[in-house]
């Protein structure tokens, strides 16, 4: 299609990115993106690491208001999508009707919100207000707990650590980020956070939340003056499955990123999709993932591209002055192999499947070259090399 009109619901990063990448390609319609927030949209990532420092958000802003204007692309803020009218192909916030002739649905995630009592006392850091409220809270000494031991509760941790603040992590979990990354890597950030300052609790489910701290589920009691929740998130799929949307763990698609009804897609955090070499269906908690799947879509609107969704996922995590990168998807199962220089590479069998470095981008960027190209990399490959990447890129530019 080059001309109608497309409406998306949800103004986060990927929902900012299929307007910007539709008049790339060069929709000539009308783009609406409809935003439950105000201000224009802005990135996430800085505001559990830098924004928590500077407090500067127009920092953080995608692109001007003159951006928006100049590509004609109409942003609503500050407005909440009740429903989608299939039948009438038009979305329903409050009394105002947005028709469209497509529609992309890219509602991102919310905090999970565990079964724990007293959770109205903790803070989430999720949105710019939220992050705004946590720097008020900062300005002074304070006891921290924090809930979680992923990538948001980590990244915050050592930034309050940084600061002063005397913080304890209660990951429920038996090590630190395990679903996402090697017990190698956990280790080592374990070692890296306790060596900050930072108390971490493994194996220790929060019980409540009290006035006056968190309570453990062995009893062990911790004095906080803040809590921060960090137990993970949901995708905000309810909208599409109010829809009659088939909704699995997300807003299921297919390899080009669009549902059943061929009027409606979905990209991001809540878009649930065969991944690229297993088949299996994955959902991906990546900004360059939610970018990559608006540019899919987009080619496929405007171009009528038939490429499916392929790239490799990568995800990074600042931690104080360690930088850790993923190239690839790995699920916890997989089988790690150690380098001297401290890179893991995973396997699932003897396909590699990921790479974790810590401060070492060259890697990084080879494993996300290498694992682009159309043979899968294999254990038989590497290990004759000390599974050194190096030499297949040498080998890949002489092709």
């Amino acid at each position: 299609m080059e001309s109608g009109r497309i409406v998306i619901v949800g103004a986060g990063q990927g929902g900012f990115q299929a307007a910007a990448s539709l008049r790339q390609e060069g929709f000539k319609g009308e783009i609406v993106l409809i935003g439950d927030e105000t201000g224009l949209p802005y990135q996430r990532p800085p505001l559990s690491k830098a924004y928590l420092k500077t407090g500067v958000a127009d920092e953080l802003e995608l692109r001007p208001a003159a951006f928006f204007e100049a590509h004609d692309i109409t942003l609503v803020n500050a407005t909440r999508v009740e429903a989608i009218d299939r039948e009438g192909k038009a979305v329903v916030a409050g009394d105002r009707r947005f028709p469209y002739d497509h529609l992309i649905i890219a509602t991102g995630t919310r905090n999970l919100r565990p079964p724990i009592p007293g959770l109205e006392r903790t803070v989430d850091l999720r949105t710019l207000a939220d992050a705004a409220r946590l720097r008020d809270h900062l300005a002074g000494p304070r006891r921290i707990a924090v809930i979680g031991g992923g990538f948001i509760g980590l990244e915050f941790a050592a930034v309050a650590r940084a600061l002063g603040h005397t913080v304890t992590v209660a990951e429920a979990a038996t090590r630190l980020m395990a679903r996402v990354v090697s017990p190698d890597v956990s280790a080592r950030f374990l070692e890296m956070h306790r060596g900050m300052g930072t108390e971490v609790l493994l194996g220790q489910p929060v019980a409540e939340v009290t006035e006056t701290g968190i309570a453990l589920a062995d009893g062990t009691v911790i004095a906080a003056d803040m809590v921060l929740l960090a137990a993970g998130v949901r995708p905000n799929a309810e909208l599409a499955a109010a829809a009659g949307l088939t909704v699995a763990n997300g807003v299921v698609v297919d390899t080009q990123l669009a549902t059943a009804d061929p009027d409606i897609s979905a990209l991001g955090d809540c878009a649930v999709f065969p991944d690229p070499r297993t088949g299996r269906p994955v959902r991906l908690e990546s900004v360059q993932a939610a970018v990559d799947h608006a540019r899919t879509i987009a080619k496929r609107l405007v171009k009528g591209s038939t490429d499916a969704y392929a790239a490799v996922p990568w995800f990074w995590s600042d931690q104080a002055d360690w930088k850790l990168q993923i190239a690839g998807l790995s699920s916890p199962e997989d089988d790690s192999v150690l380098r001297r220089d401290g890179a893991v590479l995973r396997f699932d069998g003897d396909v590699l499947t990921a790479v974790e470095t810590i401060n070492d981008g060259r890697t990084h960027m080879q494993a996300r070259r290498l694992m682009a190209g159309d043979a899968p990399l294999t254990r038989d490959a590497l290990a004759p090399l000390d599974y050194d990447l190096g030499p297949l890129m040498k080998a890949s530019r002489g092709r």
